[in-house]
């Protein structure tokens, strides 16, 4: 459902256009330094602002409302609060009845029976995605060691970034990215087979964000067209270390002390300016829709910190099963 881990657990909650979203953090160990300060990096990188992104600016301030006191983290669950301020709610009244192509304005309303929030997506909204920033900044503390980067390798399968969302922007169109995360610094031996493998884990969170339509692993799906002696990693020493990483760091679902290597598709933003055709589920007949209101025309560009945030959880919670 809503809450995932071990040890490191999560638990989401909150709407696009609800009163607030959060999460709360079980198992995080006492004894950590934390301030409203420690999140402003990574929220800021996941704000919008950029063009392409949506023209909704929310403030984003935390509220560390439990499992904090005198600057630390007390090991009682923490719950970090985002009050949303900034909703136009009026923009979503005309589409009640009509589901957005590629949002899960349909499959959310069959699933809980017509009762579920349709504004701005609600609980199926990427702002949700806050809850595992923040989830994904104490996870940090706790890999102190470990470096968690990912950065925009591709965005509409084009290296030209700016002209590619110009062009989006003057067509009133959308477009997807591709993204890839590195982890140094992951000791060997980590990962809990088969169920729990290190890929398993990671790709379970991965798909928890909206938009995730692939992930692949070291050399990935080109390793389908390898030898073994190519896609093979040479051992250098004890450590582990190896020649290449075609296995992303990663062996019988187990760290093997090399860098984590991963890349994620985005799909392109499904709120676009384009007339689209769906259907009136009042009257069961087809409608052109056009969707109004503010929206990212490239949802990709605000991704990467969210990826390393649910890297971070990830890892976190295999680190405390470690011990």
């Amino acid at each position: 459902m809503n809450s995932f881990g071990r040890i490191f657990r999560i638990s989401i909650f909150g709407e696009s256009h609800g009163s607030a979203i959060g999460v709360v953090i079980d198992g995080v160990p006492p004894g950590i330094a934390l301030s409203a300060q420690d999140f402003e990096s990574d929220l800021a990188r996941r704000r919008s602002g950029l063009p392409g992104t949506t023209p909704r600016h929310e403030p984003d301030l935390p509220e560390i409302v439990s499992g904090h006191y005198n600057g630390f983290t007390t090991g009682s669950p923490l719950t970090v609060l985002f009050r949303n301020k900034e909703q136009r709610s009026a923009d979503y009244d005309k589409l009640a009845d009509l589901p957005r192509p590629g949002h899960a304005d349909f499959t959310s309303r069959v699933k809980f029976k017509g009762f579920s929030d349709p504004r701005g997506g609600g609980h199926f909204s990427g702002r949700i995605t806050l809850g595992l920033v923040a989830a994904g900044v104490i996870a940090k503390k706790i890999l102190e060691n470990i470096s968690i980067q990912a950065r925009i390798l591709e965005l509409g399968g084009r290296k030209d970034f700016e002209s590619t969302i110009e062009e989006a922007l003057a067509n009133g169109d959308s477009v997807g990215g591709l993204i890839e995360c590195r982890a140094s610094g992951i000791p060997a031996g980590w990962g809990e087979p088969f169920f729990d493998s290190v890929e398993s884990v990671i790709s379970h969170l991965i798909f928890s964000v909206p938009a995730i339509k692939g992930i692949e692993f070291g050399s990935g799906f080109k390793a389908a067209s390898m030898s073994g002696s190519q896609h093979n990693d040479p051992i250098l020493d004890a450590s582990g270390k190896t020649a290449t990483n075609n296995a992303g760091g990663i062996n019988g679902g187990i760290t093997n002390g090399n860098e984590l290597v991963f890349r994620v598709a985005v799909k392109p933003t499904s709120s676009i300016s384009l007339s689209q055709n769906t259907v009136n589920l009042k009257t069961g007949e087809t409608q052109e829709l056009k969707v109004e209101g503010r929206h990212d025309s490239c949802i990709a560009l605000r991704i990467p910190v969210i990826i390393e945030a649910v890297t971070a959880i990830a890892l976190a919670d295999f680190c405390l099963l470690s011990k």
